[in-house]
């Protein structure tokens, strides 16, 4: 288990070192010991070894900072305290949870389904010889919704990526300036299309394309490679930057294309 999860000792000083780092360079050490529940003598001993450890610099009365050192310990222990609580929300609870699939065939409650993603969505189909399975918690007819729960395995996912077409602003041209086959090619092998800007929208109309999305696409467009979907997101000039954006946040592929 994380140190600061399994000894108490080593989570009150992580506590402290962020309280520091909240509150410096002027540190009240009546304040951290309210806020972490121990006596005022306890927050000077543990901020002595903090300076002492290299963590924790004084730099006067009741004045101190964080060193850089302290700075990559904090950042190396929240990051065992994430994936540890990933861990458990992830694979502990997430075993013990139900969610929706969709029946790929008639379903008996209690019946071993195996697990597979199509088309963004999750899917469920009798027997259990799939590299992820469950047991489904209520009865469901073919193509109707489904409760799994106990889940095992790994279900085996292939993240999509996001193709980001530009359009020219309606001061450089807007949808008159890029061709249609242009856009079209774009979106050809596309899952999802995502239009964001009136002149993105229209080139695709002009198109004979009609998006999918037309709000928070950058958002959305993120969740559907996520989930294994390929997505082509048409967007004003102006627009690209908050998709890209969204797209980098979420840790995606994609490539921007010129108009």
């Amino acid at each position: 288990m994380v140190d600061v999860l399994d000894n108490k000792r080593a989570a009150t000083r992580f506590r402290i070192l962020v309280q520091i780092a909240e509150r410096q360079p002027a540190v009240s050490q009546g304040e951290i010991a309210e806020e972490v529940g121990v006596t005022s003598q306890a927050i000077s001993e543990y901020i002595r070894e903090l300076v002492d450890d290299g963590l924790v610099e004084k730099e006067g009365r009741s004045r101190y900072r964080v060193t850089p050192e302290g700075v990559d310990w904090l950042f190396r222990t929240a990051d065992d305290v994430r994936r540890f609580a990933d861990h458990v929300t992830g694979d502990v609870l997430g075993a013990m949870s139900e969610d929706a699939y969709v029946a790929t065939a008639d379903i008996e409650e209690g019946e071993t389904v195996s697990l597979f993603l199509e088309d963004g969505l999750l899917h469920a189909e009798p027997g259990g010889e799939g590299p992820a399975t469950g047991i489904a918690t209520t009865d469901a007819e073919a193509g109707t919704d489904v409760g799994v729960t106990s889940f095992e395995g790994v279900m085996e996912l292939e993240p999509g990526s996001v193709t980001v077409l530009q359009v020219p602003s309606i001061r450089t041209g807007g949808s008159r300036a890029i061709e249609s086959e242009t856009v079209a090619t774009a979106c050809t092998d596309a899952d999802r299309v995502a239009a964001t800007g009136v002149e993105a929208v229209v080139a695709c109309r002009r198109a004979e394309i009609e998006p999918d999305v037309t709000f928070a696409v950058g958002d959305v467009a993120a969740d559907a490679a996520e989930h294994g979907l390929e997505v082509t997101v048409v967007a004003t000039t102006d627009a690209v930057g908050r998709v890209t954006d969204a797209l980098r946040d979420a840790d995606v592929a994609y490539e921007v294309l010129e108009g």
